[in-house]
């Protein structure tokens, strides 16, 4: 249940990718249209909210999910992958993808007047920055709502996969996954984390580099 006491500053220390779910205990309805809400209010430029969601939580959407992305299937695995199995008991999974149409569409209205669509413009790829944007939103909101969540990328050899496998349009581009779900009893952390979290004083630099 969500903690009207937590501290925004404790949701992000908290905040850590999960990588095994309690199968038993599927994301409550509310819990799962508040991680969607606050998804939405991530920023865009232009206000161009060039972003789909989709949203997979019974056994045969997840099913298909993990099919199309891995080639792996419950009864016929790929390989024996402690990852892929923890991560398949994951009840809630969302893709965030980014839509460049949007922006470029947006960028040609008359206030902004960009209309050649050139995207020479763009410094960098703003519609892919925005929907992982509204992904760090999910992760937060799953911490907040005592939940556990892991960020994943889709293998760029699958994409073609996975967009067969929901109809997913040519212009939507998945930029990752979302898993939620309440902790399982074998979650690990990453053997990456052994490298430590670089200081404040590593990456910043004030002023001038």
């Amino acid at each position: 249940m969500h903690s009207d006491d937590v501290e925004f500053a404790d949701v992000v220390r908290r905040r850590r990718m999960v990588r095994d779910y309690d199968p038993h205990r599927p994301v409550p309805a509310e819990i799962r249209e508040r991680l969607l809400e606050h998804a939405i209010r991530a920023p865009s430029a232009g206000f161009s909210q060039g972003w789909a969601f989709l949203v997979l939580e019974t056994p045969e959407e997840r099913d298909r999910f993990w099919t199309a992305t891995t080639g792996s299937t419950p009864d016929e695995p790929r390989t024996p992958d402690g990852w892929l199995t923890r991560m398949r008991r994951a009840p809630l999974l969302i893709v965030p993808m980014s839509d460049k149409s949007a922006y470029l569409e947006r960028y040609a209205e008359p206030d902004k007047g960009w209309t050649d669509r050139d995207e020479s413009r763009w410094p960098v790829p703003y519609w892919d920055v925005d929907a992982g944007m509204a992904a760090l939103l999910l992760l937060l909101t799953a911490v907040d709502e005592g939940l556990g969540a892991c960020f994943f990328g889709i293998p760029p050899e699958r994409i073609a996969a996975f967009r067969g496998a929901f109809g997913v349009p040519d212009r939507l581009r998945p930029v990752g996954c979302v898993s939620v779900g309440y902790p399982g009893d074998d979650d690990r952390r990453s053997p990456s984390l052994r490298r430590g979290r670089r200081t404040v004083e590593e990456v910043v630099h004030r002023g001038q580099w």
